[in-house]
């Protein structure tokens, strides 16, 4: 069994216990979408920590981009409630790279797929290298955008 999700479980009990809505609502909302993902497709399999995590990155992601959608219609009140909602989900992620880090990562692996001269069609080839180191971590958008930086 996942490491991560019997925390959230334990998380969610505390948060009952301790009558604190928005967390309790929060951690049911992420434990109901893990239950989703692991009867998702043809088998039911229990899902490991890094597939939790993966969930879980979903799951903030959509708290950002609600918020924002909030904010554009000018409902400030649910824009800081999915803040909110975010922000109790980062707990359970690792720290994002920093844009120093993401550059880094970047520019290691242009050089060691031999890529730098190779402009844009070498794209496919440095992702593959930099996913794995940044999964979780950094938006996919952005490390998207950093690696066509560098190689444009």
């Amino acid at each position: 069994m996942s490491d991560l999700k019997d925390r959230l479980r334990a998380d969610l009990t505390s948060a009952i216990k301790g009558r604190d809505s928005l967390r309790a609502s929060t951690l049911r909302m992420v434990l109901s979408s893990v239950s989703k993902a692991e009867t998702a497709g043809k088998q039911a399999k229990e899902l490991d920590d890094s597939e939790v995590m993966a969930v879980i990155t979903s799951e903030s992601k959509k708290r950002r981009e609600a918020a924002e959608a909030y904010d554009s219609g000018n409902r400030p009140e649910l824009a800081e409630k999915e803040r909110d909602e975010a922000s109790i989900l980062a707990e359970y992620l690792p720290e994002p790279l920093s844009a120093e880090e993401l550059e880094a990562i970047v520019t290691e692996a242009v050089a060691s797929s031999g890529a730098a001269g190779e402009g844009m069609r070498a794209m496919g080839k440095v992702m593959g290298l930099v996913k794995p180191r940044t999964e979780g971590r950094a938006d996919g958008a952005a490390v998207a955008a950093e690696v066509r930086r560098q190689l444009g």
